[in-house]
């Protein structure tokens, strides 16, 4: 009998241990959403443009608010924003709506707010609806396209 508890024991906790792993899709998923909060931490918020090949393959699009950024534009807005002599801070924040990997190719959906403050007060909050493909590459997953829109505050 004492032999059975046991094993009804041990059967039970490796179970809830298989449960508890996450599989390799999954895996995939949360490094395609990671890539999406660090492109912004990292380019967006602290005007890197020496780490847009981190995060972006060569020939990235962003659709924004109806124009089109290609790399040369991303490259100067950062340079532009980085030479600023008081800049506000940007704190960015996700809510990912749908994210699918299919192999090498991912697609994501997601809510995307920033706050910016500048010595204490919040002048400026943003939020806009997005979706992003991104590729695997040999150095890991790199976004190709960032389609943003504005979505105005309800009134």
């Amino acid at each position: 009998m004492k032999n059975i508890v046991v094993f009804l024991i041990l059967f039970i906790s490796f179970h809830f241990y298989g449960l508890a792993q996450k599989s390799p899709n999954q895996l995939e998923k949360e490094a395609v959403q990671q890539l999406i909060q660090d492109s912004f931490d990292s380019l967006f918020s602290t005007y890197r443009v020496e780490l847009l090949d981190n995060f972006y393959a060569p020939d990235f699009l962003l659709l924004e608010q109806g124009e089109v950024w290609d790399m040369d534009f991303i490259k100067s807005y950062l340079k532009d924003r980085s030479q600023s002599s008081n800049p506000l801070t940007r704190t960015n924040r996700f809510e990912f709506i749908k994210t699918e990997v299919f192999g090498d190719r991912a697609w994501v959906a997601y809510h995307n707010w920033a706050t910016f403050t500048k010595e204490g007060t919040i002048p400026r909050e943003v939020y806009w609806l997005e979706s992003a493909t991104a590729i695997r590459t040999s150095d890991g997953w790199r976004l190709e396209l960032l389609h943003s829109t504005r979505v105005e505050p309800k009134k």
